[in-house]
């Protein structure tokens, strides 16, 4: 045996403390615990054929297939630039497990930190875009633009029609996505000029690109008002360096602003991760789509911030949800945002100034040469004519170590950034068969302006004070280890969050997303430079296959809501090509995750519920009723599995097979493939298409809230329906639905993650992980069941992976509620497990394979303990409204004020354990009033004297 196994480091408890726990549970080994709690019928005992590498094997493996990438100079555009990750932020943030292995603030009280750098990034997108509100990021430029033309449909008048108008000169990619997304909602995409063409009469939405994807400028009050006169609202999707010298789309009457904060600061990676943004006007403020941050009080009437508003409506309204998004890219939002709060607004304008400069004086040496520079107004973008020589140029240019656009036969793009140096200018325009003579001095257009002085930005930007005070490098380090202080990540602590798997994230994973070869590629330079990226795919692509038993995989969706919603349009596409475009039914569980419904509506189907026995698991005599009722208008249904009530329904067999009588398919939702992998195969037991998530089970961190990977294995009829993308023909089939992500693949550059992941493993340590996880779930679920009632088990009285307690009894009891519990878990130093879902009143907690026994045993005795303390509120010892629980979390300005006037022992609030004296998390605010922030929202941020 290996004494460096990678998967005894990932796995938490040690071989004694295995065997400890399976006797606890009365089994003598993983194998007869796996054959106990998984359903004979699908259970799969054979392994992945994959050795396990040492990690000093698989990182030499992986820089070897990296190598096969080329790092060239790309100044190819399409909303993606080269960009200089200040090294303060690329080591204490991008780097640094305290920010990349948080979840999503969902627990305000310890996501304080995160929580105000998202806040920052949100008053620099509503300042730059000159708009009243932003969110805290969109999943890329393209879907942000898609998640704008439906937001303009809905709110828009009655009668207003469902054409959506879209400028040619936008990003190829995102007219391709917008077209994706409106195709099942029955919106029409007419492609017109914004500027001249007649907008049709049932037009109700209009998207232009500022600067244009040509990189020309043009006025954009021409266009609001003509969409005004037509009854219609303009979107914008701006470049945000761009706006620090042009007029704001918000004060010309744009209605949303959308992009990509990619050039602040974040790596290209193929592609992404990249924070999306969206901005609207406060009068649009509730039907915004993703998350917003806002800022509340707490208890003390301290400054704390919050998720505010539609923070997970899917939950609440299902299939009429207005988005199906249920991450952000948090870690690229904080990224983009401190690098605004690195360089300030003057330092930024600087940044912008230096690039247009040089696209000034390229313009003029390519004029001088003979080449026709097709726009006189732009930023930083060039279309050049050279008529019939253009593949010529870029093959020049490459020569060079420089890609350029090939746009037509004729025209050549060229769009700098803030790493342009001298020499890559002098290199572009000898391509085109110019020469620079006067060195330096040649290139120098200080005082040149392409802009004209109607478009010039005059108001003012980031002019609050947190924008201004990290000048220098020391006080930017200071600033991000205070925040990130305040917050409560892995880096500390178990995070038992049930349906969000918060497993080990490996140094050795994360390692190699910052290396050059992965992370400085664009995501439209020619394949042949990306070789290894190609290999990357293929390994990634052929290991989820056999792992998951389907015959294909996409790697595109770049959130598991992206996978839902890829996955549903694959089987909508199978139907219509069978000639059985009626099917639109979709049936889901009444249990479901939310996204499920909201998902199904934007792919066209209609919602019917099916219901849940009393043991959490489909009732199946109610799906054989749907199934008969909708015959042939059955689309799918979509279930999760293991069940969202964390057991191994055994029926999913019969389940699957009564979906497939009626014409069916069936979509299993991979949120908790945790508890499948290496022991059951879902295309194996009768599912046709399901969403992995690679920030779940394949250990790509959750960040914060984003970034999220939600590829999708498909069996072999649905393959010809998989994502494909209009500028990489090698991202899917000819005969796919569309492209569902900006990029062809994705997220990219993060698929190094799992890659790391699986290789290390091999198949048997991807087998013992989940057998690790089952033996976790149902050690914590057994000592935890004196205590607290355990609200769903399978056979055997065994759970999955997760396991739900039930609060409800001890609620309607004492009048503690899940929230009481999960705030005085946070004095504990636990983050608290997922609360009210999918049963409200509960706590569903999943401790993951990571966790040791120690660490198991310290969130039990804390729950055990927080058990005593309900009770000497039900005995009367501490009143109702006066005792730790109501009164968590505490803080230490709490605790060691000179005034304590509460039933309970200062002591008791700061130290409920007697392990905390050596290690103490304080949270920096007590409970935050939720109903106050949500009355008094503040989405940027709030000068103190807001709340004097």
């Amino acid at each position: 045996m290996r004494e460096d196994r990678f998967a005894d480091r990932h796995i938490g408890p040690s071989e004694a403390e295995q065997s400890a726990m399976l006797a606890v549970l009365g089994f003598d080994s993983l194998d007869a615990l796996t054959a106990a709690a998984v359903p004979a019928g699908i259970r799969d005992d054979s392994l992945v054929a994959l050795e396990p590498s040492s990690e000093t094997e698989a990182l030499a493996a992986l820089r070897r297939i990296a190598s096969a990438n080329q790092v060239v100079t790309s100044l190819i555009g399409l909303g993606y630039h080269d960009t200089i990750t200040p090294p303060v932020i690329r080591r204490n943030v991008l780097e640094n497990p305290a920010w990349y292995t948080a979840y999503t603030p969902y627990q305000p009280e310890i996501s304080q930190g995160r929580l105000e750098a998202l806040l920052n990034f949100q008053t620099m997108v509503s300042d730059l875009t000159g708009m009243e509100l932003a969110n805290a990021s969109m999943l890329d430029e393209a879907t942000a633009a898609a998640e704008a033309m439906t937001l303009l449909h809905r709110t828009a008048a009655r009668g207003a029609g469902d054409v959506f108008v879209i400028d040619p000169d936008c990003h190829p990619q995102t007219i391709a996505v917008v077209r994706t997304r409106a195709e099942p909602l029955n919106i029409e995409i007419a492609l017109l000029d914004a500027w001249t063409d007649d907008l049709p009469a049932d037009c109700f939405g209009v998207l232009v690109q500022y600067p244009g994807s040509s990189g020309q400028v043009r006025d954009l009050r021409p266009v609001v008002a003509r969409a005004e006169v037509a009854g219609a609202r303009v979107a914008v999707a701006a470049d945000l360096l761009a706006l620090t010298l042009l007029v704001p789309p918000g004060e010309v009457g744009a209605s949303v602003v959308v992009g990509s904060a990619q050039r602040f600061g974040v790596p290209l990676g193929f592609g992404g991760p990249h924070a999306g943004y969206l901005a609207t006007r406060d009068d649009l403020r509730r039907s915004l789509p993703g998350r917003l941050v806002g800022v509340s009080v707490d208890t003390e009437g301290r400054i704390a911030y919050r998720l505010t508003l539609q923070t997970r409506e899917q939950h609440i309204r299902r299939e009429k949800a207005t988005s199906n998004i249920c991450t952000a890219q948090v870690l690229l939002a904080v990224i983009a945002g401190l690098y605004g709060t690195y360089h300030g607004p003057d330092g930024l304008r600087v940044i912008a100034r230096r690039v247009h400069s040089m696209a000034v004086a390229l313009a003029e040496r390519l004029r001088e040469s003979g080449a026709e520079v097709v726009h006189s107004t732009f930023f930083d973008t060039l279309a050049v004519k050279v008529p019939g020589r253009a593949e010529s140029v870029v093959a020049e240019a490459l020569i060079r170590g420089v890609n350029l656009r090939l746009i037509d036969a004729d025209t050549v793009g060229i769009a700098l950034d803030e790493t342009t140096t001298i020499s890559v200018l002098t290199s572009v325009l000898e391509a085109f068969g110019g020469s620079a003579v006067g060195g330096e001095r040649a290139w120098d257009a200080e005082d040149r302006n392409a802009i004209p002085d109607q478009l010039v930005r005059l108001s003012a930007y980031m002019t609050h004070p947190v924008f201004s005070e990290h000048r220098s490098e020391h006080r930017m380090l200071r600033y991000l280890r205070a925040l990130s202080d305040r917050d409560l990540a892995l880096d500390r602590t178990m995070i038992p969050l049930g349906s969000c798997t918060m497993k080990l994230n490996a140094t050795a994973e994360m390692e190699p997303i910052t290396w050059p070869e992965w992370a400085s590629i664009h995501p439209f330079a020619p394949l042949d430079q990306a070789a290894g990226y190609q290999r990357l795919f293929a390994d990634l692509e052929a290991w989820l296959a056999e792992i998951t038993g389907y015959d294909a995989v996409s790697l595109q969706p770049n959130a598991g809501s992206q996978g839902e919603y890829a996955g549903l349009l694959a089987i909508r596409a199978y139907h219509r090509s069978r000639g059985e475009a009626g099917r639109d039914v979709c049936l889901i569980p009444a249990s479901a995750h939310g996204t499920n419904a909201a998902s199904a509506a934007m792919a066209g189907m209609r919602v019917v519920v099916v219901a849940c026995d009393e043991h959490g698991n489909v009732d199946v005599d109610d799906l054989k009723r749907s199934a008969f009722e909708h015959g042939e208008r059955l689309a799918a249904l979509m279930v999760t599995y293991p069940s969202t009530h964390g057991v191994y329904e055994e029926q999913i067999s019969e389940i699957c097979a009564i979906v497939h009588e009626h014409g069916g398919q069936v979509y299993l939702d991979g949120a908790n493939l945790n508890a499948l992998v290496g022991v059951a195969r879902p295309g194996k037991f009768g599912a046709d298409v399901s969403h992995l998530n690679l920030h779940k089970t394949f250990c790509i961190p959750h960040g914060g809230g984003g970034p999220g990977v939600g590829p999708i294995g498909v069996r072999k009829h649905l393959a010809p329906f998989l994502p494909n993308h209009p500028l990489q023909s090698g991202a899917g089939p000819e005969t796919g639905v569309g492209p569902v992500s900006a990029a062809p693949w994705g997220s990219a550059g993060i698929l190094p993650i799992p890659w790391t992941y699986v290789t290390m493993m091999g198949g048997e340590g991807l087998r013992r992980a989940t057998q690790v996880a089952i033996l976790n779930a149902n050690y914590v679920a057994r000592r935890l069941a004196p205590h607290y009632p355990i609200l769903y088990s399978g056979a055997g009285g065994l759970v999955a992976h997760e396991c739900i307690v039930d609060l409800r009894p001890i609620t309607a009891e004492t009048g503690v509620t899940v929230d009481d519990v999960a705030k005085r878990l946070i004095d504990f130093g636990f983050h608290a497990p997922t609360m009210s879902f999918p049963v409200a009143g509960t706590l569903m907690v999943e401790p993951t394979e990571s966790e040791d026994r120690a660490e198991l045993d310290r969130f039990v005795d804390a729950m055990i303990a927080i058990r005593s303390e309900i009770d000497r509120v039900a005995s009367g010892e501490w009143p109702a409204e006066d005792n730790p629980l109501s009164r968590a979390p505490h803080t230490a300005a709490d605790v060691t004020s000179d005034a304590w006037d509460r039933a309970y022992r200062r002591s008791e609030a700061a130290y409920p354990a007697a392990s905390l004296m050596a290690r103490k998390y304080w949270p920096p605010v007590s409970r935050i009033d939720g109903a106050y922030g949500d009355r008094n929202v503040f989405c940027s941020c709030p000068p103190v004297a807001a709340f004097d």
